[in-house]
């Protein structure tokens, strides 16, 4: 036997340290475009990517145009999350031939790593119209479909999938997620602990777990994950930060989470700007978000928007989520000197827009969070790039330079936590929309509410809800009689009215609120006498709902910033009072306001006061001082 047929033995068997050194021997006694290439593939295996990159350039140079080499090199890009790359070997290899399926789909990869979804979706559906029980393109198919927010097509899509390989982990996995975004939380767990079982390694599923058991307040699965979900993060297992908020307050933790989601999703790329100095006789400012819809960060940020000084800034937008033709989208458009929509652009395409126009300072309005794009931000585009707003934490990323936060959100005690430079704003770090209009109220009937109980409300996410938190308010029911708490409907309902009964209230005592728009929304905070608000993760905008509707709120001030967000809307409305630091005092508040009508009275007048005097809601001064806070930022 040759030592090239020794060598392919090793690769076929799985001895890959075997393989490499026979390949390295055999290729010097006679160099061949197979052997190099296939040498390229046990490097690549063996982790050694630049090596196997040089290994697959030997391959073609001896053999230009070589089909397999232009395959495998482009398999090696796409590890290496250089779609670019990759699809220019994908599509030299398809001009050849057309007729595989792994070319298709590995392509489909390659431009679903270029932000390319539609062009995406295409290639993975020529892939599996070429070998139709290519169980992998199926699944891609449903990825991409549900990355599209075409969730039952997605699930059509896993089905087939799993119809043509029923234990298919990856296909188990995809399902769930277009279960759960579908609302059908129970069963999306089901096939997230399927998929676990096929595949105890899979990097994904134990975040969907983890997900679906918040969605549910699940507590008995959320209390066995706490305990997990430290373990999974230091051993870098896909966590996403997001969720991990729900479960944790640790701030190093959760640095540690974001930092390993970016070295997934956003290795550095070589940088766009390499420190010119710009002259430009205004600062060129540019908010990147895929939420310029009506979303809730339009709805804090719409105004600000709006009331930025266009002596001092020339602003931006650059819009990668969908355009739902509302008219908060169209208010949006407005409120920019320069609107850009790069729906399907890549991230490098995006990048490189911002620095052909000289973005002084490009702000991230998203994060670790639904459709962010972090790639965007890993090319430096600009010379200033900011945390802001949406993802409460650290993004983890070197290529962030600031993180704008306040005095209560993030102490300068907390700078370790965060890979990003803390700037505090003189304010809440939170804008208002002192335009939000607020519709008339309905009557406590038509709300399904009793007309003369004591209405606790919480209108945070249902995620949002710990068994710690739960267990106060059944006791604040039980001891404020006849009271009801209010909650907004979610697929956990069955579980909260269960662990209602279990702790002996009455599950009729909870009652359940549909989604309305945002006017009746706010309006309906008017039947309520009591916010309370949920740890490790506050009350965001739905704290600046309530206050904006005069509804007083009683929070606990946690641990890191998802947990300070309420505390600091209260400070800077000049509520203090109702900011509390143990759970024990939380209760003991909330218990006050609800049996002293005098107290909270007196709250809720302070309150109506605050609306026209606080800073919180004063939105130039917000603006002024954000504005400074850019210009302050060194270029």
């Amino acid at each position: 036997m040759s030592l090239m047929q020794q060598a392919l033995a090793a690769q076929r068997g799985g001895r890959l340290a075997d393989a490499e050194q026979l390949y390295r021997q055999a290729l010097a006694l006679a160099p061949s475009p197979e052997g190099f290439s296939n040498h390229g593939n046990v490097l690549s295996a063996l982790g050694r990517k630049d090596e196997a990159l040089a290994a697959q350039a030997k391959a073609l140079a001896l053999r230009p145009g070589y089909l397999e080499a232009l395959f495998n090199r482009g398999n090696i890009f796409l590890d290496l999350r250089r779609g670019a790359e990759a699809l220019v070997d994908y599509d030299a290899a398809l001009a050849q031939r057309t007729d595989i399926a792994a070319l298709w789909n590995n392509r489909g990869t390659a431009l679903r790593q270029l932000g390319q979804q539609e062009a995406a979706l295409d290639s993975y559906r020529r892939a599996a119209a070429l070998q139709p029980g290519h169980a992998n393109a199926l699944t891609n198919c449903a990825m991409m479909l549900g990355e599209l927010r075409r969730f039952e097509e997605a699930l059509t899509a896993a089905d087939r999938a799993l119809a043509a390989q029923p234990d298919f982990a990856e296909a188990l996995y995809v399902r769930g997620n277009a279960l759960r975004d579908l609302g059908r939380v129970e069963e999306a767990l089901a096939d997230y602990e399927r998929a676990l079982a096929q595949n105890p390694h899979h990097p994904h599923v134990l975040n969907g777990i983890a997900h679906a058991a918040l969605l549910l307040c699940d507590w008995d699965r959320t209390a066995r994950l706490t305990r997990v979900l430290p373990q999974a993060v230091a051993a870098d297992r896909a966590i996403q930060p997001f969720v991990l908020l729900g479960y944790s307050d640790d701030a190093a933790l959760l640095r540690r989470c974001a930092e390993n989601a970016i070295q997934r999703a956003a290795p550095p790329r070589p940088a766009l700007w390499q420190g010119e100095k710009y002259r430009h006789d205004r600062i060129r400012l540019a908010y990147l978000s895929a939420d310029f819809h009506q979303h809730a960060t339009a709805v804090l940020m719409a105004d600000l928007f709006a009331r930025h000084d266009r002596s001092r800034f020339e602003v931006s937008a650059y819009a990668f989520g969908p355009d739902d033709n509302s008219p908060m989208r169209a208010r949006l458009e407005k409120a920019f000197a320069h609107f850009h929509d790069v729906r399907g652009k890549s991230d490098a395409d995006i990048a490189r827009m911002l620095r052909a126009a000289e973005i002084d300072i490009a702000v991230d309005l998203n994060g670790h969070t639904l459709d962010g794009r972090p790639g965007i931000f890993a090319h430096r585009p600009a010379p200033v790039q900011v945390n802001y707003l949406v993802y409460p934490g650290t993004t983890g990323a070197p290529w962030m330079d600031v993180v704008l936060g306040d005095r209560v959100v993030t102490p300068m005690d907390q700078q370790s936590f965060f890979s990003e430079t803390i700037v505090q704003l003189p304010g809440c770090y939170q804008p208002n929309d002192a335009t939000r209009v607020i519709g008339p109220a309905p009557g406590r009937a038509e709300a399904g509410l009793p007309e003369d109980a004591f209405i606790f409300c919480c209108f945070n996410n249902n995620w949002k809800i710990t068994a710690p938190v739960f267990d106060i308010w059944m006791r604040l029911l039980t001891q404020v009689s006849g009271s009801v708490l209010w909650l907004l409907d979610s697929p956990a309902a069955p579980n909260l009215r269960r662990a209602a009964a279990a702790r002996g209230v009455d599950a009729s005592r909870l009652v359940f609120a549909p989604r309305l728009d945002a006017a009746a929304h706010l309006a309906r905070h008017r039947l309520a006498d009591l916010f309370l608000d949920t740890l490790p993760y506050n009350a965001h905008t739905t704290a600046s709902d309530a206050l904006w509707a005069g509804l007083p709120l009683v929070t606990c001030h946690g641990k890191s910033f998802q947990g300070r967000v309420a505390a600091s809307l209260l400070k800077f409305a000049g509520l203090a009072e109702l900011v509390t630091h143990r759970p024990e005092d939380y209760e003991a508040l909330a218990l006050d306001l609800a049996r002293n009508p005098a107290l909270l009275q007196a709250t809720r007048d302070k309150l109506a006061l605050a609306r026209k005097t606080a800073p919180l809601f004063d939105s130039a001064r917000f603006v002024a001082g954000l504005e400074d806070a850019y210009a302050a930022m060194p270029r």
